[in-house]
Formats: C-alpha cells, structure tokens, sequence
C-alpha cells in the first residue's frame, strides 16, 4: 500500500514531500479547533473541502469526533489517537466521504473508533517492521482504490493550446480578472491569501462561487519541427478561488487550492469539478515499436522544461478530430538513424528505428492539440517526441 505525500504551501505556492504522511490543506479556515464530541449527534460547521462531507453524524458508542486542523494528518491522528500510525487506514475505512486519502480539509469531521487502539497500540505488522514509512511493501490482498493516472492536482496544473489566442480566448469564456490583493506589496500569492476580482453581483457572482485560475504561459507557439507554423498561445490552468464577498460590481475571494503562484492579472473561469481517472498502462512495450502513420509529436512541455517525465504534463500536435479522446494511453518513441554501409562510405545508408521511451495518458482533448499525463518513463520525454497510439 502506497502512503500519500504532505503538502506545504509556501508563500510562493510550491510543494514538498515527505512519504507517508497525509496532510490536512494550508487553507484559510481561522478559528477552526480540534474537538472530541461524546456519543450523539454531531452538527458540522460549513467550510471550504473539496469533499461532500457530512453535515450532521451520529457518532457510535465508543467512538468519538476530530475536526481536521491545518497540518493535520492521518498518519499523526492514528498514532495519537490508536497509538500506531500505521492504522491510519482504520480512520479512512470509517470515512469513506474522503475520496482520496491524500486529501483532508480543514474542518473536515472524521469519526474514530477508539476501541481499535486496543488492537492497535504498540504494533506494527511484520510486513513492515523496521521499513519507513516510504518503503512498505504492497499488499496486493488489501482493498484500497486504484491507483490514480489523473486527479485534482494534476487538474490545477493543465497546460492546452487556444489558437485563437489567449486574449480572445479569455473574452470568450467571459473570464474575470484578479485586479488586487490584501496586501499590496505582494506580488506572489498563495493559498488561503485574500485577493479581488472585477466581478460582482450584477455578474451573476455569489458567495461561495468558485473559479479556476487560469495564466498564460507561452504566445504564439511554433511547432518543433515545422517551425513556421505557429498553433496559438498556451493557457494554463493554476487553481481554484472561492468568492467570500460579492458586491455590485467587484468580489472578495480567498485562493483555495494551488501549485504554482498567483498573480494579478491572472484571469479565473468558472470552475467545475474535475473526473478523477484510474491508472491504465499498455503491455505492448517491446523495444523498438513502430510509429502509426498518425502518430503526433510533442510540441510543449510544461513550464518550458527541456525533459519530461513521469508526472509531467505535454501537449501533442494532435487532438478530437484525430480521434483522440480522453483517457486514451499512448506511447512515447524517440526515432533513431544509424548507418548499415561500409564505414568508410560517407554516403552509406542508413536505418532508422523507433525506440520506446515510455507511456502517457490524454487527460485534455481540443480540435487540433491534446494535453497528455506522463504516467510511466524510461528515458525523459522532449519537445519533437513521438507519441503513438
């Protein structure tokens, strides 16, 4: 079983790992405290969580309640509360509204059976003694979700094409625009910092309306290979915020969610929650593969890296009208020339074949371009690299 990473959010909006640890999110939810409820009714505030969580639950006899803190874990709640932190999947089991473990909120209520400390207090499996925490071996008999190949943070990080341009693009999505902050001497922002938007009531906005953040990255993108032609600028998703105040003709909202910084300027589209997608992988790797007569090439690589790897996001020249569509996994190939003349022969012939670098997923489609996931590598991916199906 694979234990989730802790997330920090820095003032410029970066993250850290630390393995198996699973970290409650660094929002703004002031006056939020850690409470023990006896057996009953318990009612839950509303706050800011990406879960349906319960409004109201009834706690069992010998169980009691925890209102997530900022910088809570599951990890650290399992060994504070049944003395081992290796039962934090005792706490998940009883809450199963929490979707995706790696994930706890502020002022999320997790219900904890303390009978299982009994069971659990100064134990750990055989499996996993004296392993830290990142290297405890898999147990394939355990009933845990899938792997995922595509989940919200990647979501806050997605790159894509408009060819009309990014300006026209925003205009058509009616897109507002992040005009201020509470802090003027700032110029990077990060979550749970207040900002203002030139959007308001007469806009339709209202308390509680979440928006996706969204940056432009690159202008006027040219194609790695044919190089005069340019396929239009790049947009890229960076967050979400939620609206705290909305006025007539302006709003107040707080940065909810990020993983790069925020800027004014920055524009924000209504925001709708993603789908989650479940790793798929292909078996038909063996070394070389012959490129399909379709095949695209990547022509973007997030943030201007040179490599990409497992993890990174890419953009292909090819996209809905090529019949791609979400979810498909493709393979990544470099072409390679070597000769087969006599070695003095400068002008011998040569072969050429194509080798596999690894596999991505579709996680975006539009008309000419696809945003893909790199799920698995061997070798770093580059701009002007194959991708098959």
């Amino acid at each position: 079983m694979r234990l989730p990473t802790r997330l920090n959010a820095g003032r410029i909006c970066t993250i850290t790992a630390a393995p198996g640890l699973l970290i409650a999110l660094a929002l703004a939810a002031p006056g939020l405290m850690a409470q023990e409820a006896a057996p009953g009714v318990v009612k839950v505030e509303a706050h800011s969580s990406k879960w349906d969580y319960p409004k109201e639950l009834t706690v069992p006899e010998g169980s009691k309640t925890h209102l997530v803190q900022k910088g809570d874990t599951l990890w650290d709640l399992a060994g504070k509360y049944l003395g081992n932190p290796y039962a934090w999947p005792q706490i998940w089991e009883l809450n199963q509204w929490v979707k995706d473990p790696h994930w706890i909120y502020p002022g999320d209520p997790l219900v904890i059976d303390l009978a299982r400390a009994v069971a659990t207090a100064g134990s750990v499996p055989d499996a996993i003694t004296n392993l830290k925490p990142d290297q405890r071996r898999f147990d394939p008999s355990a009933t845990r979700r899938a792997e995922l190949g595509f989940a919200f943070q990647d979501f806050i990080q997605l790159p894509y094409v408009v060819p009309e341009g990014a300006e026209a693009h925003y205009k058509s999505q009616g897109a507002l625009r992040i005009t201020g902050n509470r802090r003027d001497d700032r110029q990077y922002l990060g979550e749970g910092e207040t900002i203002y938007l030139n959007g308001g009531a007469d806009q339709g906005v209202k308390v509680g309306d979440r928006f996706l953040i969204l940056k432009t990255v690159a202008r006027k993108l040219a194609h790695p290979i044919t190089t005069k032609k340019q396929l239009g600028d790049v947009v890229k998703q960076a967050g979400v915020v939620r609206v705290t105040t909305a006025q007539a003709k302006g709003s107040v909202a707080v940065i909810e969610r990020c993983l790069d910084s925020v800027e004014l300027g920055d524009r924000l589209v209504r925001f709708t929650e993603p789908a989650n997608l479940p790793l798929q992988t292909r078996t038909d790797i063996s070394d070389p593969i012959k490129a399909a007569p379709d095949a695209a090439v990547v022509i973007y690589t997030r943030d201007g890296k040179r490599y990409s790897a497992s993890g990174d996001m890419i953009i292909i020249d090819k996209g809905a009208s090529h019949g791609l569509k979400v979810g498909d996994v493709l393979l990544a190939l470099r072409a390679r020339t070597f000769p087969v003349g006599s070695e003095s022969d400068k002008k011998a012939p040569t072969e050429a074949v194509d080798h596999y670098l690894g596999q991505v997923m579709v996680v975006r489609t539009d008309a000419g371009t696809a945003t893909c996931r790199v799920l698995r590598t061997i070798e770093e991916l580059q701009s002007g690299d194959t991708i098959t199906r």
